[in-house]
């Protein structure tokens, strides 16, 4: 518990088959300057505020990716409704440029946009990359049957349909046809594993579980590569720390994360289709000048997207929302 954080009991309501939230936020938030609420159209607290019905002279932010990105009705009334509330706030707080695109788009002033370019801190996984010995390297290699100018995949994360695993597994299928001593990692697990049991005979496939700490960094430090064609958010990052060029596709449920991967620059992104997957894995397998360019920029790009640069655009963008008028 923070020393300067007031702690509240949340209610939930199901409601036609809907989980509703209410947070008690009205009391301890009396005397405020300014409150920031999750752009989530299920937080029933919110709507007092947006409504006009809270403190006269408390500002109201938004923090939030301006829609569901991963949304399957994107013009159903849940998003409908989500754009409607959009700009009944003071100030906004997105998560990335895409979420300030969404945001403009609907009429909201440009210079009321706080960009924080959402990260976590990836200190310590940067560390346990820098622990990890060539030793360590090399047997874990040997042990997949990688050898010493074998390119090695890595994907990591959970497990559903949105990661598209049998896009991926396809495509690996072709690259391995191609190049017989590539390999894939695959550590993670979730509702989709059994695509990866059907193909566990594959010889250039190693689904190695959840790994997590020192183990998750060696595996990272072994590869060459981060593969993964479905949906991308926040373990970009990892990518970056890691310096491992990501392939995805263009038209995946992406998070608003995807606004930090810039094709050919920090990251590839190529057709949602395994041929084009694949091709474009054996144009870089066999590139390695792109290769270590794009693992330079993308160690480039993980110093952009820190925590402490986070906290920081957060900090600046209240102070700017406390001293500008109300909307």
């Amino acid at each position: 518990m923070l020393p300067w954080a007031i702690s509240l009991r949340n209610r939930s309501l199901r409601i036609s088959g809907r989980d509703w939230l209410w947070q008690p936020l009205q009391v301890s938030t009396r005397d405020t300057d300014l409150v920031v609420l999750m752009q989530e159209s299920r937080l029933l607290s919110n709507y007092p505020w947006l409504l006009g019905w809270g403190p006269r002279h408390t500002r109201v932010a938004y923090w939030g990716h301006g829609r569901n990105f991963q949304s399957a009705a994107p013009a159903g009334w849940r998003e409908r409704w989500k754009r409607l509330m959009l700009g009944r706030v003071d100030w906004w707080f997105a998560y990335t440029e895409a979420t300030r695109a969404i945001v403009e788009a609907a009429a909201y002033p440009r210079q009321r946009i706080t960009v924080l370019n959402n990260a976590i801190d990836n200190s310590r996984f940067a560390a346990e990359l820098a622990a990890i010995s060539a030793a360590q390297v090399a047997a874990l290699r040997q042990s997949i049957g990688a050898g010493a100018g074998s390119v090695v995949g890595v994907y990591c994360g959970s497990l559903y349909p949105d990661k598209r695993l049998p896009l991926l597994l396809e495509a690996c299928a072709v690259v391995a046809a191609q190049r017989p001593d590539f390999r894939l990692v695959v550590m993670g697990d979730g509702p989709s594993r059994d695509v990866l049991r059907r193909a566990a005979n594959s010889p250039w496939l190693h689904w190695v579980g959840v790994r997590r700490g020192p183990e998750k960094a060696a595996w990272f430090r072994a590869a060459q590569l981060y593969l993964s064609p479905g949906a991308v958010g926040l373990h970009v990052l990892d990518s970056f720390v890691a310096g491992l060029p990501l392939i995805t596709t263009d038209d995946a449920l992406h998070g608003p994360e995807i606004a930090y991967l810039l094709h050919d620059e920090n990251s590839l992104i190529c057709p949602g289709n395994s041929a084009a997957y694949a091709q474009t894995v054996l144009a870089l397998m066999g590139d390695l000048a792109r290769r270590d360019r794009i693992s330079a920029a993308a160690r480039a790009a993980a110093e952009q997207y820190t925590l402490a640069s986070m906290v920081e655009r957060f900090t600046q963008g209240m102070l700017a929302c406390l001293q500008a008028p109300r909307l």
